[in-house]
């Protein structure tokens, strides 16, 4: 498949995407993805543990406990025709952040 850089991540691709590596972020924190539905996240030596899914509009999901949710859009992040990362839009606030791949 060629991703296109900005284009939405397609619904059944979504987790073959997240869960391709280890997502670095722009502040030096870090996060996995399992395909089972767990996530990690680490920032300055603290460890967060959390779920995600996909819904049923394509969108991407995360529960961080006690009750923290969010839903992203996710678009490919590609240079010189290579995905390097991902884009997540959160579709409440319209915050986005990109993580690349480690």
């Amino acid at each position: 498949m060629a991703a296109r850089d900005g284009a939405r991540v397609p619904a059944e691709h979504v987790s073959a995407a997240v869960t391709a590596g280890t997502f670095v972020y722009s502040d030096g924190a870090t996060q996995t993805f399992d395909a089972d539905g767990s996530t990690r996240y680490f920032e300055t030596g603290r460890r967060t543990e959390g779920t995600w899914s996909v819904d049923e509009n394509g969108d991407f999901c995360s529960f961080w406990p006690p009750s923290y949710q969010a839903s992203y859009r996710l678009q490919w992040v590609v240079e010189e025709g290579e995905v390097v990362g991902l884009r997540f839009s959160d579709l409440t606030t319209g915050a986005r952040f990109d993580g690349r791949y480690r």
